[in-house]
C-alpha cells in the first residue's frame, strides 16, 4: 500500500472513532437530562419508574389543593379524565395556578405513589393548554368540563 494512501486510511479510521466517541458522550448526556412525559393514567397503570425525573400533566382537580399552614408545602391532584395523580410541591406556586386549570409538573415519583414536584407550570391564558396536556386529553372533557380540547 502506498504511504499516502495508508496515511489517509489511518486518518479516516481515527475520525470515525473520535466521531463515535463524541456521539456516545452526547447521547449519554442527553439521556441523563431528559424528562419523559406521562399522563396520570400511566401512573395508575404502574408504567412510571420510581425516583426518575419525569413530567406529568393534566387538570388540577377541584377541591384537591391543600396547603400546609407551617410551610410552603402544597398537595394537590391532577387528572387526565381517567385517573388522578397526587402531587406534593414545596415552593411558591405560579400566579395562574388554580383548581380546574391545566398544569404540568416536573419531579420524581415516590414510593407512596405521589410525585414530589420541583417545578409546576400553569397555563398562561384562557386559550392555551400545554401541548403535553392537550395530547393526553384529546378525547376527554376539558379542564373546565364544558368543551373538548
Amino acid at each position: 500500500m502506498h504511504p499516502a494512501r495508508k496515511q489517509r486510511l489511518i486518518l479516516v479510521v481515527l475520525l470515525v472513532a473520535l466521531s463515535s466517541v463524541a456521539v456516545g458522550f452526547v447521547t449519554y448526556a442527553m439521556r441523563e437530562n431528559m424528562d419523559f412525559f406521562y399522563a396520570p393514567s400511566a401512573f395508575a397503570a404502574g408504567e412510571v419508574p420510581f425516583e426518575k425525573r419525569i413530567r406529568a400533566g393534566g387538570c388540577v382537580v377541584p377541591g384537591s389543593i391543600v396547603r400546609d399552614e407551617d410551610s410552603l408545602d402544597v398537595r394537590f391532584a391532577i387528572t387526565d379524565g381517567e385517573a388522578e395523580l397526587e402531587v406534593v410541591f414545596d415552593k411558591i406556586l405560579p400566579d395562574l395556578f388554580a383548581e380546574g386549570e391545566a398544569a404540568v409538573v416536573t419531579g420524581k415519583l415516590q414510593q407512596g405513589g405521589y410525585v414530589r414536584a420541583d417545578q409546576v407550570l400553569a397555563k398562561h391564558d384562557e386559550s392555551y393548554t400545554p401541548p403535553e396536556v392537550a395530547e393526553t386529553m384529546v378525547n376527554q372533557a376539558s379542564c373546565h368540563g364544558d368543551a373538548k380540547i
